[in-house]
C-alpha cells in the first residue's frame, strides 16, 4: 500500500490570538539511508536531526501503542475511548475501536521506538549513586530562563516562575506563584501509568488564565481570578457546583453561589453562562477552556534523599507548554476531527504545523512548545521531529478533554488548588467506576506499567499467579505508597534516562527502561485484533472525588 510522504508546515504565528500565517509547505524526506559511514538503521539520532531526515513519520504513535496485549492485557483504554453521549462532549474523536483494532499505516506498523530494546543495565554501571544524586539536585530551569531572557532573537513564549525548581519556595498554599506571574499550581492525580514515578519521572502542572479573567476594571483581583478558575473547572469537568477558596462576591460584583445575595464571603460557585470580572463578555463553552488559557508542565527526575524518600527533583527532563491561541467552537472542532479522519482515509501520514520558536500548532487551537535537556543537561527547545511526538497525545485521542489530561484530573474544588502532593491523594475511582482507578488499571493491564516489565510493581502488588493483591492495594493510605519506586529503582531509572540524554536519542524513545522490552511488538500484524471484546473497557478521564457535587447531565456521565 502506498503512503504519502509526511508534510511539515513551517510558518509564523503573528500573535497569540491569530491563526498561523505565511505557511510554507516543505516535504520532509523519510529516508532509510543516511550518509554512507553509517550502516543501515545505525545512524545516531542527532544525525537525523542535523541532516533534516525524518526518522519516524509516525512519531504521533507513542511507544505504549506497541504493547503486546496477548488479547487480554489492556493499557489502551486510558487513551482510546468512545462515549455514548459523545455529541455533548468537545472531544469528538470516538476512537474506542482502537482497543479492538490496529489501525496503523504501513510506516506505523514498524515500531521505530528502538530505545525500548536497549539493555541499559551495562550502560549505567559507570554512573555512581553520588553522581546521579548530584545531577538531579541541580537546577537547570533558572539558567534556562536566564538564557532565554537575554536572547533578543527569541520569538517564542517566555514563562518564568521564580524558584520553580523548589516548589515550596515557588508557590503558596493555594498554588499561587509567589513571583506575581499569576501561574497557579494544582493538585491532580497522575495519568496512568507513564506519569507514575515508579515508571521514571515526577512532574507537576500549572494553569494561567488570560489577563481579563484575572482582573476587574483593569486591576488584578484575587476574587475574580479564583471565581473564574472555578468556572473553568465547572465547564471542563461538566459540574453544576464546585467549592472555591473563600472569595468575596462584593469584590466581584455578582452572585456566584446562586442564593440571590451578594455576600462578603462564599465558598462555592454554581454553573452559569458567563465568566466574571473583565471577562464578563466571554461565555462558558461546555468542556472547553477559554481562549488564552495556558498550561505549564514540568517532567522531572526522581529526587532521592539519603533516607530513600522520593520527591520532585530540582532538575527537569522537560518543560512543556500549551496555550490556547484560538478558541474554536464546536462546529469548527468537528471540522478539525473530520479533516483528521479524511487524512487517514486518504492514507496521508501525520502533518505537523511547525511555528519556529513558538513550537507547533495542533490544529485544535492550541500552540504546543517543549524544552528538553541537551547533552550537557541544559534545557533547549525541542527539534521539530521531537515536538511532533507531542501531537500523539495532545491532538486526537478520545479520552482527553479539550486536548488536555491533567486539569480534568485535578482534585475537585478548593482542595485541588496547591502544588501536587501524592501523599494527600487516595486511589479514587473514575466516573461510573466502582473501585480505585489504579487498582482497576492493575487488573486490566496485568502490571504496574503498560509494558508489564516493572518488576518492582509486580513483586509488590501482584500475587505469584499474576492476579492483583487487591487486599494489599486497598490498604494503602495514599498514592505515594502505591506508585513511588524504591530508592534503588529511582536511582537506576535516573541513570538510565541520563544515558539517553548523553546520546540525545529522544527520537528513538524517551522511556527510561532498564532492560530490553519483552512485551512490546517490533512489527504489528494489523490483521490480528489486539484485544478480545471482553477485555475492552469504558473509562472516563475524570475522577469521582469525594464530594456532594453532581455532574451536569449535559456533558457528564453520571
Amino acid at each position: 500500500m502506498t503512503r504519502l510522504l509526511p508534510v511539515i508546515l513551517v510558518g509564523l504565528l503573528l500573535g497569540c490570538n491569530e491563526e498561523p500565517a505565511n505557511l510554507i509547505q516543505h516535504t520532509a524526506h523519510h529516508s532509510t539511508q543516511l550518509p554512507p559511514q553509517y550502516p543501515l538503521g545505525q545512524a545516531p539520532a542527532v544525525e537525523y536531526l542535523t541532516t533534516n531526515q525524518v526518522y519516524n513519520p509516525e512519531s504521533v504513535i507513542p511507544p505504549q501503542c506497541y504493547t503486546k496485549t496477548e488479547g487480554e492485557n489492556n493499557p489502551c483504554y486510558a487513551c482510546h475511548q468512545s462515549y455514548p453521549n459523545a455529541n455533548k462532549r468537545s472531544n469528538m474523536m470516538s476512537d474506542g475501536g482502537l482497543q479492538g483494532n490496529y489501525e496503523f499505516s504501513d510506516v506505523g506498523s514498524t515500531n521505530n521506538w528502538k530505545n525500548l530494546f536497549v539493555d541499559r543495565t551495562h550502560l549505567i554501571k559507570s554512573i555512581t549513586d553520588d553522581n546521579i544524586m548530584q545531577w538531579t539536585a541541580t537546577d537547570n530551569y533558572q539558567p534556562f530562563i536566564n538564557k532565554m531572557k537575554n536572547n533578543k532573537q527569541w520569538r517564542g513564549e517566555f514563562t518564568p516562575i521564580d524558584n520553580l525548581a523548589n516548589a515550596q519556595a515557588a508557590f503558596d498554599t493555594l498554588g499561587i506563584a509567589n513571583d506575581g506571574s499569576h501561574w497557579i499550581a494544582f493538585n491532580y492525580k497522575p495519568f496512568p501509568s507513564t506519569f507514575w514515578p515508579t515508571n521514571g519521572s515526577t512532574g507537576d502542572a500549572m494553569i494561567r488564565l488570560d489577563k481579563t479573567f484575572r482582573e476587574r476594571h483593569g486591576q488584578y483581583s484575587h476574587d475574580v481570578y479564583f471565581a473564574n478558575l472555578a468556572l473553568v473547572e465547572l465547564t471542563v469537568k461538566a459540574l453544576t457546583s464546585v467549592t472555591v477558596p473563600p472569595i468575596s462576591e462584593i469584590a466581584i460584583g455578582d452572585d456566584l453561589n446562586g442564593n440571590g445575595k451578594i455576600e462578603a464571603r462564599i465558598t462555592h460557585v454554581v454553573a452559569r453562562n458567563r465568566y466574571v470580572g473583565d471577562a464578563t463578555n466571554t461565555s462558558l463553552a461546555p468542556m472547553l477552556y477559554p481562549q488564552g488559557t495556558e498550561f505549564l508542565h514540568t517532567v522531572r527526575y526522581l529526587g532521592v534523599d539519603n533516607n530513600g524518600e522520593i520527591f520532585n527533583a530540582k532538575r527537569m527532563k522537560e518543560v512543556r507548554y500549551m496555550k490556547k491561541h484560538k478558541f474554536k467552537h464546536r462546529n469548527s472542532l468537528k471540522g478539525a476531527y473530520m479533516r483528521e479522519d479524511k487524512e487517514k482515509l486518504s492514507e496521508s501520514l501525520p502533518k505537523t504545523i511547525y511555528l519556529g520558536d513558538r513550537g507547533i500548532d495542533n490544529s485544535f487551537g492550541w500552540t504546543i512548545n517543549a524544552y528538553i535537556e541537551d547533552k550537557q543537561g541544559e534545557l533547549r527547545q525541542q527539534h521539530h521531529q521531537e515536538l511532533a511526538f507531542c501531537n500523539g497525545c495532545h491532538k486526537t485521542i478520545g479520552s482527553t478533554i479539550d486536548q488536555t489530561f491533567s486539569f480534568p484530573r485535578k482534585i475537585a474544588g478548593a482542595a485541588g488548588w496547591g502544588y501536587i502532593n501524592l501523599k494527600n491523594q487516595k486511589d479514587v475511582a473514575t466516573l461510573n467506576a466502582d473501585e480505585g482507578e489504579f487498582l482497576t488499571y492493575f487488573k486490566r493491564v496485568g502490571g504496574g506499567d503498560e509494558f508489564r516489565q516493572n518488576q518492582e510493581m509486580l513483586d509488590k502488588w501482584f500475587l505469584e499467579n499474576g492476579d492483583v493483591n487487591e487486599e494489599k492495594v486497598k490498604q494503602v493510605d495514599n498514592l505515594y505508597q502505591l506508585i513511588m519506586p524504591s530508592k534503588s529503582r529511582a536511582l537506576a531509572l535516573n541513570k538510565a534516562y541520563l544515558t539517553i540524554v548523553k546520546e540525545q536519542s529522544y527520537i528513538f524513545g524517551r522511556d527510561a527502561t532498564l532492560s530490553k522490552a519483552k512485551n512490546v511488538l517490533q512489527t504489528v500484524n494489523t490483521q490480528q485484533p489486539p484485544l478480545k471484546p471482553e477485555h475492552q473497557y469504558q473509562w472516563d478521564i475524570r475522577l469521582d472525588w469525594p464530594s456532594t457535587l453532581s455532574v451536569n447531565e449535559q456533558g457528564g456521565s453520571k
